[in-house]
C-alpha cells in the first residue's frame, strides 16, 4: 500500500525532465496517487504522464497556462468531473530570469511575478474552493526557493516573487487550518534540473562551481524535492501547516 493511495493530485509544471514537477509526479504516482500533470508544454506533460502509466501508475496530462484564471477554472472543473475531488495541489510551475538590477526590465520583473507568484494565488484560491466544497482536508504545496531566504545576485525579481509565496502561504495556512486544509512551502536550493542547467549551459566551469558551493558538495537531485512533496501530501504531515521546508544541502547555513 502506497503512502498516498487514491489521492488525486494536481502537479503544475510537470513537463521538464529532469525537473521538480516531473520528479514529484512520478513519486506521488509510485505511492498510489492519481496524478494530473499540467504544463504549457502539452507534449512534455503528456510524456511525463505516459512514463507514469508505463510504470504502472495512474496519470493524466493536460495543457495549462498557470497565469490564466480561466485555465485554472477549466482544469479544476475537469478534475471534479472526472474524479470528484482534489486532495493535493502542487504549485510547482515557475521561471527564472537571472539579471542584475541594471539589466532587469519591468517586463522581466512582471513576468516573473506573474508566473511565480500570481499563479500560486490563482491555483491556491481555486483549489481551496474545491476542497471546501467537497469537504476534503487537502494539502497545498507552494514552491518557493532559498533565494527568498538569502540574497542571491541576479535574482531580485525571482526572490521577490518567491518571498511573496512565503507570506501568502502562511496567511492561507492561517485561514484554512480549522478546516484541515494545509498549506506549506518547499524551498529548494541548488537542484540539478533543466532550469538550473540552462543557467550554466555556456559555462561548464560555472556548473562545477555551483556543485562546490553546496556544503554537501553537490547539487541535489530532483528526487529530494519529490520526497518532501510526498511527505506533505501524505497523512504523515496532517499537523503541519504554514511551514517552510528548506532542502538545500546546507547552502543557506554558511
Amino acid at each position: 500500500m502506497g503512502m498516498v493511495d487514491g489521492k488525486v493530485c494536481l502537479v503544475t509544471g510537470g513537463a521538464s525532465n529532469p525537473g521538480l514537477g516531473h520528479a514529484i509526479a512520478h513519486k506521488l504516482a509510485a505511492e498510489g496517487a492519481i496524478v494530473v500533470v499540467t504544463d504549457v508544454d502539452a507534449d512534455g506533460a503528456a510524456t511525463t504522464a505516459a512514463e507514469i502509466v508505463a510504470a504502472g501508475g495512474l496519470a493524466q496530462a493536460w495543457e495549462q497556462d498557470v497565469t490564466d484564471e480561466a485555465g485554472w477554472d477549466s482544469t479544476l472543473a475537469q478534475i471534479q468531473a472526472e474524479h470528484g475531488r482534489l486532495d493535493a495541489l502542487i504549485n510547482n510551475a515557475g521561471i527564472a530570469i537571472l539579471k542584475t538590477l541594471p539589466e532587469l526590465t519591468l517586463a522581466d520583473y512582471n513576468r516573473q511575478m506573474l508566473v511565480n507568484m500570481t499563479s500560486v494565488f490563482l491555483g491556491t484560491q481555486k483549489a481551496v474552493a474545491v476542497m471546501r466544497e467537497t469537504g476534503v482536508k487537502g494539502s497545498i504545496i507552494n514552491m518557493s526557493s532559498v533565494a527568498a531566504l538569502v540574497g542571491v545576485p541576479a535574482c531580485s525579481a525571482y526572490a521577490a516573487a518567491k518571498g511573496g509565496v512565503i507570506g501568502f502561504t502562511k496567511t492561507i495556512a492561517a485561514e484554512t487550518a480549522a478546516e484541515g486544509i494545509r498549506c506549506n512551502t518547499i524551498h529548494p536550493g541548488l537542484i540539478d534540473t533543466n532550469m538550473q542547467r540552462r543557467s550554466s549551459v555556456d559555462n561548464p566551469e560555472e556548473y562545477v562551481k555551483l556543485n562546490a558551493a553546496v556544503p554537501m558538495g553537490y547539487m541535489g537531485p530532483p528526487q529530494t524535492i519529490a520526497d518532501a512533496a510526498l511527505f506533505l501530501v501524505s497523512d504523515l504531515s496532517t499537523y503541519m501547516t504554514g511551514a517552510q521546508m528548506v532542502i538545500d544541502g546546507g547552502l543557506i547555513n554558511q
